[in-house]
């Protein structure tokens, strides 16, 4: 189910990773490098790649290089939004990876880009076009930020909030579909570059958008989708349920899954953006779920020679977590 597993979100912003707990990154270096290995064993064919950096910094990889994350992922990276958040104009795209291979040799993956409606959807269509121009044919693989517009109701990921203005509120119009599921202007348009720009698309915990979403993307053309699947979440009651229908709902498309979130009571401090306590935590979690949906083909062989081998039997595969105190 799983192509690629990538390695936390935004570990440069802290909206994602806290920098005071962890002012030179030494901590979220070590718990990569051993995300990254725990992964390896389960499954040595499996994509790993460096979750995605925003803002685009190339000092932040060359130092993930120096503490030697980069020997241990298959791929970095990196999130951009020029006409929404960044520093930068959409045209600079080109740029802004050629700094990034100035500093790596591993293929590099635009992860999340994308273009809020919160001033005009006409706004969206043509950032869409111009990032289509602009990225096609310049890295790996491109996947855009979202299907579905984030609902009003929820907080959007951010330590800034409302001291962002109006930055903060453009987090809940980067859909290509409204909230209530109606098409925006761009969607027609997202759809003529599918399969070759992929989708990002996060599921919060049981949510009931899932199957709706599910079919959107199938009538898109989308093959390659990118999601997440929360270490914090597993702490929930009925977590492997929900996962394994997640999970089991993507089945069709080639799935890069994001683990990421620290439990509260798991971190440094009480936050999903806190260095864990442990990390070895965090790479046994990553293990268990890609023993779960990517097995390694030695264990695919050895069950699919039982006679009553069954798809939900493969799906629910496990290593269970025992979470150190």
């Amino acid at each position: 189910m799983i192509e690629a597993a990538m390695i936390w979100n935004e570990p440069n912003n802290k909206s994602h990773w806290d920098p005071e707990i962890d002012p030179d990154w030494s901590r979220f270096a070590h718990m990569a490098k051993l995300a990254a290995d725990a992964i390896r064993d389960v499954n040595p064919g499996l994509t790993r790649v460096l979750g995605g950096i925003s803002p685009i910094d190339p000092g932040f990889i060359g130092l993930m290089k120096s503490y030697g994350v980069l020997d241990h992922v298959d791929a970095v990276a990196a999130h951009g939004f020029p006409l929404d958040w960044n520093l930068w104009q959409i045209q600079e795209w080109p740029r802004r990876v050629e700094e990034l291979r100035a500093v790596t040799d591993l293929p590099i993956w635009i992860s999340e880009v994308g273009v809020s409606t919160f001033g005009a959807e006409e706004v969206q269509l043509w950032g869409l076009k111009k990032t289509a121009e602009l990225l096609k044919g310049r890295v790996e693989r491109i996947q855009w930020y979202s299907l579905y517009d984030l609902p009003s109701a929820w907080p959007a990921t951010t330590r800034h909030k409302e001291a962002e203005g109006s930055s903060y509120y453009r987090h809940f119009y980067m859909g290509l579909l409204r909230e209530d599921g109606s098409p925006k202007l761009a969607l027609e348009e997202f759809a003529r570059h599918t399969p070759e720009i992929g989708l990002v698309q996060w599921f919060h915990f049981e949510d009931p958008g899932l199957d709706e979403a599910v079919s959107w993307m199938k009538r898109l053309g989308v093959t390659h989708l990118r999601t997440g699947l929360s270490w914090a979440d597993r702490f929930r009651p009925n977590a492997l349920a929900w996962f394994d229908r997640q999970m089991g709902a993507l089945e069709e498309f080639d799935v890069t899954v994001t683990f990421c979130f620290t439990p509260e009571h798991r971190g440094l401090a009480p936050h999903h953006t806190s260095a864990p306590i442990v990390p070895e935590e965090f790479a046994d979690f990553c293990a268990e779920m890609t023993a779960r949906y990517a097995p390694g083909s030695s264990s695919l062989d050895d069950l699919s020679r039982s006679p009553v081998c069954s798809s939900r039997q493969m799906l629910s595969m496990s290593l269970p977590i025992q979470p150190r105190e």
